[in-house]
């Protein structure tokens, strides 16, 4: 596991599996969606390739969504050292929050897996130099915005 937030019943993680780099978007436990992609991909074979040789690589998801307004779809791209992978639409996204008695975690999954194909703690054994989030701007309403932060408040109390 590379990072994971959520788990079972809602989430994402970002993985490698059998030396294949692995978004997994966990809506709810109602649908995945998993984007999937080797060494094969990336010089024009199937999507499924081989996996990734051996060294450093920039693994990168890129998620472009569909709103403004809540629990919009949107479109998945991953990448691997600046060739796409794996793209794919979603059509929903969880409306508020993750479920909040799961984990952020970065180098291992510490709760229950956002993904049947990989058994807990599902440690990264590499070296994990560098994680980026880039957020971009709200796309919510005021209303939304409101509605997020009541759901966020009674979740929490």
């Amino acid at each position: 596991m590379i990072v994971t937030e959520g788990g079972r019943f809602g989430g994402y993680g970002l993985f490698l599996q059998r030396g294949k780099p692995v978004f997994v978007y966990n809506f709810l436990d109602l649908k995945r969606t998993r984007w999937e992609g080797g060494i094969g991909s990336i010089i024009g074979k199937d999507v499924f390739g081989r996996a990734l040789p051996p060294g450093k690589h920039t693994i990168v998801f890129d998620f472009k969504y569909d709103g403004p307004g809540i629990a919009k779809s949107g479109t998945g791209v991953l990448s691997v050292d600046g060739r796409d992978i794996a793209t794919q639409k979603m059509e929903h996204t969880i409306p508020f929050v993750m479920p909040p008695d799961e984990s952020f975690d970065v180098g291992a999954d510490t709760r229950t897996p956002v993904d049947n194909s990989y058994q807990i703690p599902f440690r990264f054994t590499g070296k994990i130099d560098k994680l980026t989030f880039k957020l971009g701007p709200s796309q919510l309403s005021d209303a939304d915005q409101k509605a997020m932060q009541e759901a966020d408040r009674i979740v929490n109390d």
